[in-house]
């Protein structure tokens, strides 16, 4: 059966699936507090004939389906050309108040899938129901992982120090989606940097403290941290070429807590985002240059303290892995399979894969009504009225059936 025929006509009964994603939608975790969303989807799984294993790096979960004589023993050995496909889907919500209106919205104040996990969960949740009915239709090792944590770019990494490579076979390829913006079921597909490479640098300043009215007897942290939020921009405008995509923003900047004293230290946190790791090498040793110059420059006694912590490695798709899924996309979304434009989101999904070193692919699936996509007031991942339209969780149950049938299909 190809990989078209598997994702279109399986067969099996997929009715329950729109439940289990109301009820992922309407109960959202935080995450590293995904404990109920996983024990629900560790419920669903024990209805298959596969190996589950859980608390990998937390509320993370695998569940290894095994079809002909494939076998990976966990250290990378194959015992014959029979491939392991992996696909990923994350389960986490976010600290958002939903307003979207529907029937089954988050009843967990202040906590919403905000982002479309809970949509990538149930699809994943779908694909292998046809794994696991259709066994006549492949051949090989089909990994389900379900990672928490994605939103703090920690999940994947939890996974892999918490022994991932020793609990499931060595894949052969990677597999992903995201859910997104876009006209409902479209499924947008690229070689290459698709996704953006991203830290979080948290800087803290140290100065003088003195009182309002005696300026002169400060050395002021809050006018030194003001220097450098104007000279960073000047790294993108200045240092960085037009041909190349850079972002620095500084999300936060921190300092005092009364208006008639100048305090002793000052913290800023910046966003950053790359397509290009050179780009990002170069744009870190400038800001780490303007901020200790600056700090020269106001006169400061002490060396101010640069962290980097949130890392999100470049989701860059290898260009045969494309080549072998991409014709099928086209094959069963026709004109709706379409090339992906680069987003500036970041995915910690990558760290997957570049343990293992295997190539991969992460695509994305539009959610968005014809009415709403065309009145041009569309609601992004992360808003708090982010709904996708009837029409999402089939298209993404077939894109993800259909990437690991490109594989696995007989």
């Amino acid at each position: 059966m190809k990989p078209t025929e598997l994702a279109t006509q399986h067969g099996v009964d997929l009715s329950w699936q729109q439940g289990c994603y109301e009820w992922l939608h309407q109960h959202p975790e935080l995450s590293l507090q995904e404990e109920k969303t996983a024990a629900y989807i560790v419920e669903k799984l024990e209805k298959f004939d596969c190996e589950i294993t859980t608390g990998i790096g937390g509320h993370g979960i695998v569940a290894v389906f095994r079809n002909g004589d494939s076998s990976g023993d966990g250290d990378g050995s194959k015992q014959n050309p029979s491939k392991t496909v992996l696909m990923r889907a994350d389960f986490d919500a976010l600290p958002v108040t939903e307003d979207t209106g529907l029937d089954y919205a988050s009843v967990n104040e202040g906590v919403m899938h905000a982002c479309g996990h809970d949509m990538h969960t149930a699809a994943l949740l779908g694909v292998c129901a046809v794994m696991d009915q259709r066994r006549d239709a492949w051949e090989g090792t089909f990994i389900a992982l379900f990672q928490p944590a994605e939103e703090v770019t920690r999940g994947a990494g939890m996974m892999v120090e918490d022994g991932l490579a020793e609990k499931i076979p060595t894949p052969d390829v990677c597999l992903g989606q995201h859910i997104v913006p876009g006209p409902v079921g479209t499924v947008m597909s690229a070689p290459g940097p698709v996704l953006a490479a991203c830290d979080t640098i948290t800087i803290t300043l140290f100065g003088k403290s003195a009182h309002g009215s005696q300026p002169h007897e400060s050395l002021d942290p809050t006018f030194l941290a003001a220097m450098i939020v104007v000279r960073l921009q000047g790294i993108v405008g200045r240092e960085v070429s037009p041909e190349d995509f850079a972002v620095i923003t500084v999300g936060m900047l921190s300092s005092g807590h009364t208006n008639n004293t100048i305090p002793d230290s000052a913290k800023l946190v910046l966003n950053c985002r790359f397509y290009n790791t050179d780009v990002r090498d170069k744009t870190y040793a400038a800001i780490e240059r303007v901020v200790r110059g600056e700090c020269y420059a106001s006169g400061c006694t002490r060396d101010p303290i640069i962290e980097y912590s949130a890392h999100g490695e470049l989701t860059d798709n290898d260009e045969e892995v494309f080549n072998a899924v991409r014709p099928h996309f086209d094959a069963t979304f026709g004109a709706k399979s379409v090339s992906a434009q680069r987003w500036t989101a970041s995915e910690d999904f990558s760290e997957i894969p570049r343990h293992f070193g295997v190539p991969y692919l992460f695509w994305t699936v539009g959610v968005t009504d014809e009415k709403t996509w065309n009145s041009g007031n569309v609601p992004g991942n992360h808003s708090p009225h982010f709904a996708p339209a009837p029409g999402t969780l089939e298209a993404a149950t077939k894109a993800g059936i259909t990437a690991v049938a490109a594989y696995l299909g007989k």
